[in-house]
């Protein structure tokens, strides 16, 4: 029986922590939502519609490169979003339609042939695991808890399958203030039968960082730590200003350089490169070229974090030291682990950034330039 899809992929994915919306982060080297595209493509799907945000087209149209595929744009709401996916969908009205959210991006032909099997006799189903964990309920962790039986629960995973037209007539029937968590709930609602299918572990939705290392392991993906080092150093000369990892600092002398001279982006992007083995900072910005001539190091960094998530790694940590007796570095720092964490994607406390002297000892302690060394942790 053929078959259309559409992949829900609109969404931020907040839950899951750093490195950007899920469903393009890496997972064994390939982007979450191509997982779920490539398989339901294999198993037969007829037509497969994305629903992406505005913002997320051009990135999808990336990630997607070489399969059949079209774009649908994203609501407000799931529900919404869905909805759009129907839409775009050119089949006839009696066709399944498998309904999938990108974050589970396991999915495979069998789990689509127990749908349209169970399809036959019902007007929706859904693969679902029944429920092994004693449940509580309590409103607060120090409220105190009741148990809720959990005799008949079972935990709901997607692909859903539908008839195309029962779907959009079960959506147009939806009223009230909530907002239905999946699409059999909308069925239901409208009077249909929905049937459960047998779930999978496999088919486990990535909604919280820790999440991405357990499918990472389900993909059969043994990842290892590599550490990087950098080094860089500057002379004083003229100027009312410093860059140093990414703040501007108003001082008496700035550092002289081919770009902004900003020591401390400088090391920690030849830590991020020398982690994935790709050299250092001049073979990819060579100091002889006119387009560095002042530019900003943040370039540079984003660049080298990019050749990471490009080589399917995540930078886990980073940790900078300034070697310089000025200027004072203190009341700079807060403001510099904010903006690396920003330009790397990472949580704050991911981010170090200390100082120190050389209590007058060599080239900074006689005050005639400063220098910064880096230490990064990359998992790939």
């Amino acid at each position: 029986m053929g078959f259309s899809a559409v992949i829900v992929a609109a969404g931020s994915g907040a839950r899951a922590g750093a490195g950007g919306a899920k469903q393009w982060r890496l997972l064994a080297g390939k982007p979450v939502l191509r997982w779920s595209a490539e398989a339901l493509l294999a198993a037969g799907a007829r037509e497969l519609i994305v629903v992406v945000s505005q913002d997320g087209e051009a990135i999808a149209a990336e990630v997607l490169a070489g399969l059949a595929w079209r774009p649908a744009r994203g609501g407000a709401t799931r529900a919404l979003s869905v909805q759009s996916g129907l839409a775009a969908l050119t089949g006839p009205a009696d066709e399944p339609v498998l309904i999938h959210d990108a974050a589970r991006p396991f999915v495979t032909a069998n789990h689509v042939q127990a749908l349209m099997a169970a399809l036959e006799s019902a007007d929706g189903a859904l693969p679902a695991l029944p429920v092994a964990d004693t449940l509580k309920r309590a409103a607060t962790p120090e409220s105190g808890s009741t148990t809720i039986p959990r005799d008949g629960l079972w935990r709901a995973q997607t692909p859903q399958a539908f008839r195309r037209e029962r779907l959009i007539t079960a959506y147009a029937a939806w009223t009230g203030d909530i907002e239905p968590t999946d699409d059999a709930q909308v069925v239901e609602r409208d009077g249909g039968k929905v049937v459960l299918t047998p779930g999978d572990p496999m088919l486990t939705k990535l909604t919280w960082p820790e999440d991405f290392e357990m499918a990472e392991r389900l993909a059969g993906v043994t990842r290892s730590t590599r550490i990087g080092q950098g080094f860089d150093a500057h002379r004083w000369g003229p100027g009312d200003a410093v860059w140093l990892c990414g703040v501007r600092i108003d001082h008496n002398e700035t550092l002289i350089g081919h770009s902004d001279a900003d020591a401390g982006l400088h090391a920690l992007t030849d830590a991020l490169l020398g982690a994935i083995g790709e050299g250092d900072i001049g073979d990819h910005f060579p100091p002889t070229d006119p387009q560095w001539k002042g530019a900003s190091s943040d370039r540079f960094l984003v660049h080298a974090a990019a050749l990471v998530r490009a080589k399917g790694g995540r930078i886990v940590n980073v940790d900078v030291t300034l070697i310089c007796e000025r200027p004072k570095i203190k009341p700079h720092r807060a403001a510099m682990r904010e903006r690396l964490a920003e330009l790397l994607d990472l949580p704050l406390d991911a981010v170090s950034v200390k100082a120190t002297t050389t209590e007058g000892m060599g080239f900074t302690g006689r005050g005639e330039g400063l220098a910064a060394q880096a230490v990064v942790a990359v998992e790939l």
